[in-house]
């Protein structure tokens, strides 16, 4: 039986497509996508199945698949060509994929954090948080690579080679969020700190990983400048006067992060710690 064409002129095809006329004219030129059929009056039309033809090249251009590789892959009709080139392309995607969901974290955590420090300086809150994921070095560790005349910076520095490396092993992507671990000194406030940690994505397979439980968590955040240890103070006293109970360790982090930690003024750290009962 005999198929019905219908033929479509490049402004009706390219309306169909989604594109332009330029963009076609172009693909003509180069012998990617030609019009199938010439009428009696001169001009020539597409097929309304070309639309499949099209598609596929706009498949393959949004993966960054150059135009000449495209045309000798259509025209070729190589199975296993084909199928290798889509291979590459689905890889390509892969990537870009994770670099998004790597970029989604790492805004979405900064934003985050910026809205936790936006609260009172030396004020303590109570509120609920979200469980977290850590990757945690214990300090005895640490104390072996760091030298015990390095400085801050130099500290700083190591905790994220180290923490980074962690990540690539097991694959898990971080926001950058780096913080201190104390274990509770009994008396409502942290002790001494028992492992510097970096914020990461999800769950990793790793006798490094920590997870910072969800529920209600008293918390301070201490604004403009470096050194927080008063913070740990304030904390400490509302928890006694409050006659609040907590429940496993105390967590210092840097909020400011990357962004806004150039210089003093803009520093923003918390102090937190999980009251007894607060799972929800």
């Amino acid at each position: 039986m005999k198929r019905d064409h219908h033929w479509l002129t490049s402004g009706a095809f390219a309306v169909f497509c989604g594109t332009t006329k330029e963009t076609l004219r172009h693909y003509k030129n180069m012998g990617l996508l030609s019009p199938v059929h010439r009428g009696d009056n001169g001009y020539f039309y597409y097929d309304m199945e070309q639309f499949y033809d099209f598609y596929a090249i706009s498949i393959f251009r949004q993966t960054g698949t150059p135009l000449e590789k495209i045309r000798l892959c259509l025209q070729g009709q190589d199975v296993s060509e084909t199928l290798s080139l889509l291979q590459e392309q689905q890889d390509r995607l892969e990537t870009e994929r994770k670099k998004l969901e790597q970029m989604e974290f790492v805004l979405s955590g900064a934003m985050r954090n910026l809205e936790l420090g936006a609260v009172p300086d030396m004020v303590p809150q109570i509120a609920f948080f979200e469980q977290e994921h850590l990757l945690a070095l214990p300090v005895e560790e640490l104390e072996g690579v760091v030298p015990l005349t390095a400085g801050e910076d130099e500290r700083l520095i190591v905790v994220l080679e180290q923490c980074l490396a962690l990540c690539r092993q097991h694959g898990v992507q971080t926001d950058f969020q780096l913080g201190a671990i104390h274990s509770s000194d009994g008396q409502a406030g942290p002790g001494d700190i028992s492992h510097l940690y970096i914020r990461v994505k999800e769950k990793a397979d790793s006798p490094y990983y920590i997870e910072k439980p969800a529920g209600e968590y008293v918390h301070l955040c201490c604004r403009g400048k470096w050194d927080i240890s008063e913070g740990y103070g304030v904390l400490r006293k509302y928890i006694l006067e409050q006659n609040l109970k907590t429940t496993g360790d105390f967590y210092a982090c840097d909020l400011a992060g990357f962004i806004l930690n150039g210089v003093e003024k803009n520093a923003a750290s918390m102090i937190s710690a999980r009251l007894c009962h607060s799972e929800k």
